[in-house]
């Protein structure tokens, strides 16, 4: 009886929705209901009204992008006789209808996401599981493998039930036993360096006979030499915090089919955009849109997935599907499908627990990317969710959103280039006036971007997100089509993460960026050229001349985010404050360490009459580390000094005597989580749709300017800036 109800209100409610879409109303109607429904949003947003309001202005946006679909789909198309029209035309209007998709999976899934999960924590040693921790690596430099093997040997677990084990895919008997004899030599050095340093941290070495079915056969590997009833997973450059195995094993006591705690991936240095665009300490990174929203949304239809490391899973489970996929290149989401579709449950804790490095430069960046896009369409295409056999309805919905999103390329690329066929070739792929412009199309612009700003609110600042997937698209494009192609042919490549850009330059890829942007101004000089001659056109001109300034705009900033800023190290330092000592010549004086970074750190030191302290000299530093009583010291050599009064603020570098110091080093750094979630919460800022949009159009402006005198500094045959960080 009660479904039946629920049925019954369902269908009048649709058929409602439907009367109120369809319903034939004059131009000045609609623009009025347009602009109520903007104003109704932004006193709703004013107010920070939650829960049923927050529901309630998502509904109202949503009827505009409804009435806009409606009047889109049956008054503007053009006539199919006129096939030089109709073809771009519906190129146009199938990817407008795949951002509308898109948006209503996003409601979907985020509306209403989880809070944050409550903490399950437990210091009862004797119920906690053996773990097994996987840290797979192909190509890392050993340095920054000590650091994350130290820090996962580190964690706060009982040691008899901690098994650390280095995968190493970089050493395998069919690399050392390689045809190219320096190829073999490197991977005999790697092996003989990589073993001597599990050894020293009582880490397990392990690698393989053959490199097949890439990070998915190593992780397997792994499986089949280990026993642990829990395992977590580590890439090679994310070092977890010493509470991450307590944070997540307990969840795991609760539900006998779980198979995945994933935790959010938290980095210590920008990626390109946000280094040359200089947002890194200021706006919320791009991947916490993911983790801070969409991952907590996927949650709550038990939907979360498996994002490569900074997970624990359940071996029962991955025993009981055949370990971890392979099909695809992106094995960590095509794994979470094959257990969800097994009927094996996930939880996402949203609490940064491990810190990696993101790609530094932008080739590096696409290049990663592109191997998510590519492997998210073999996904598509190998599994389609929507026809998964064991999934749920809202699984299927969530895990299609995940997938059909990387067809963004296809939709970004139609928006760049749609208004050049009107103001380049006067083709009529659009058949509407200025009036109805303005009722429909651009209510709706603005309806979804306020739609997006109160789903993702401090996540994401406006205009952002179209910003990184134009600069994605130029290269993706080629690749999701490649892939279409060939579903086969995509190869796992390792992303290089440990680099740094000491002299600032043009990537190296960025040379479309420059053909397009120059393409754009042509196309504004015609848009002028146009509504100056043919001014019974202008109203049509002027909307078209518009969207294509949005597009110049963003074409623009993206000189910015190629023209790459040079710098010296390839990490932020993390602020903190901690008692230490530093000892110069037998002497020890009191100091505090202020912040760190991989490869340094800034102490303060309180004297008086310091000496024997210079450039260059190596000393000590002596502090206790989290968990310990006693004090350890590391070596450091001094690379800058500055007095200021009774204070000398030293500026460090690590200096390692052997792999056992790389556990203090880890300690500074990665010990502590809570430092990340203050600086992540200090960037969580919501500037309101309109102040956001002046910001971004501000760094535009800057940013074609700064892309601009590297592009003409390169013709001269300068370097574009020497080496500084401009």
């Amino acid at each position: 009886m009660h479904k039946a109800r629920s049925i019954l209100v369902w269908a009048i409610v649709a058929i409602c929705v439907i009367v109120l879409i369809t319903l034939p109303v004059s131009l000045q109607a609609q623009l009025i209901a347009g602009v109520s429904v903007v104003a109704l949003m932004a006193i709703i947003k004013m107010l920070n009204a939650q829960g049923t309001w927050r529901l309630v202005s998502l509904a109202l946006g949503t009827g505009i992008v409804l009435r806009y679909v409606y009047w889109r789909s049956t008054e503007t198309l053009p006539p199919i006789d006129q096939l030089h029209n109709f073809i771009p035309g519906m190129v146009l209007y199938l990817a407008e209808m795949y951002n509308v998709l898109m948006l209503a999976l996003s409601l979907f899934i985020v509306a209403m996401p989880l809070p944050s999960r409550p903490s399950r924590a437990t210091k009862k040693t004797n119920i906690l599981p053996e773990v097994d921790v996987f840290i797979p690596t192909y190509n890392e430099d050993a340095k920054l493998l000590a650091n994350t093997l130290a820090a996962a040997k580190a964690m706060d677990y009982p040691p008899e039930k901690l098994h650390v084990w280095l995968l190493d895919d970089g050493g395998t008997l069919q690399k050392r036993n390689s045809s190219d004899v320096v190829a073999a030599e490197a991977a005999m050095t790697r092996h003989r360096e990589l073993s001597e340093l599990c050894n020293v941290l009582g880490v397990h070495y392990l690698t393989r006979p053959r490199n097949e079915h890439a990070k998915a056969g190593n992780l397997n590997n792994g499986l089949a030499h280990s026993h642990g009833e829990l395992v977590a997973v580590f890439d090679a450059d994310h070092a977890p915090a010493r509470g991450f195995l307590r944070e997540t094993v307990g969840y795991f006591g609760e539900d006998p089919k779980l198979f995945l705690v994933q935790t959010p991936h938290f980095f210590i240095n920008p990626d390109p955009l946000e280094r040359n665009l200089r947002t890194f300490e200021t706006m919320p990174s791009e991947n916490e849109m993911f983790y801070g929203i969409i991952q907590r949304g996927l949650d709550k239809w038990n939907a979360a997935f498996f994002c490569g490391s900074a997970a624990v899973l359940n071996r029962r489970a991955l025993e009981e599907t055949g370990g971890f996929s392979g099909q695809s290149i992106t094995e960590d989401c095509e794994t979470a499908l094959a257990l969800h579709s097994a009927g094996w449950n996930s939880i996402y804790v949203d609490k940064p627990l491990i810190a990696g490095l993101q790609p530094a430069t932008f080739a590096s960046f696409i290049g990663q990317r592109s191997r998510w896009a590519q492997g998210m369409m073999q996904i598509l295409r190998f599994r389609f969710p929507l026809f998964k056999r064991g999934l749920s309805l809202p699984q299927r919905l969530c895990y299609m959103s995940s997938t059909l999103f990387w067809l963004f390329p296809f939709t970004r690329a139609t928006f760049l280039f749609a208004p050049l066929f009107y103001l380049l070739f006067d083709l009529q792929i659009f058949i509407a006036s200025g009036g109805d412009f303005l009722a429909y199309t651009l209510s709706y612009l603005i309806v979804n971007l306020m739609m997006q700003n109160y789903l993702y609110g401090s996540f994401r600042w406006p205009w952002i997100s179209e910003l990184y997937e134009y600069v994605q698209t130029v290269h993706l494009l080629p690749a999701v089509i490649s892939v279409m192609l060939n579903p086969r042919k995509p190869t796992f490549k390792v992303t290089a993460k440990d680099e740094s850009i000491s002299v600032s330059r043009l990537s190296e890829i960025s040379r479309p960026f420059f053909v397009i942007f120059a393409a754009l101004v042509v196309a504004t000089g015609f848009a002028a050229y146009r509504i100056y001659t043919e001014p019974y056109k202008a109203d049509i001109t002027l909307v078209v001349a518009g969207w294509n300034v949005l597009n110049l705009i963003l074409a623009g900033c993206a000189l910015g985010v190629v023209a790459e800023r040079g710098e010296r190290a390839s990490s932020r330092r993390v602020k903190l404050q901690r008692r230490c000592e530093i000892g110069i010549d037998d002497n020890w004086y009191t100091a505090s360490i202020e912040d760190v970074s991989v490869g340094g750190a800034r102490i303060l030191v309180y004297s008086r009459e310091l000496t024997g302290l210079a450039k260059g000299k190596e000393v000590l530093v002596r502090f206790q580390p989290h968990g310990r009583h006693g004090l350890e010291s590391l070596p450091i050599v001094i690379r800058s000094m500055d007095p200021s009064g009774d204070i000398t603020i030293v500026g460090c570098q690590y200096q390692p005597a052997g792999p056992l110091d790389h556990r203090w080093i880890a300690d500074l750094i990665f010990a502590n989580s809570s430092q990340w979630s203050q600086f992540q919460e200090s960037r969580r800022k919501n500037p309101g749709l309109i102040r956001g949009s002046i910001i971004f159009l501000g760094v535009a402006l800057y940013q074609t300017s700064r892309g601009l005198v590297y592009f003409w500094r390169g013709v001269g045959g300068r370097n574009p800036q020497g080496g500084g960080s401009a």
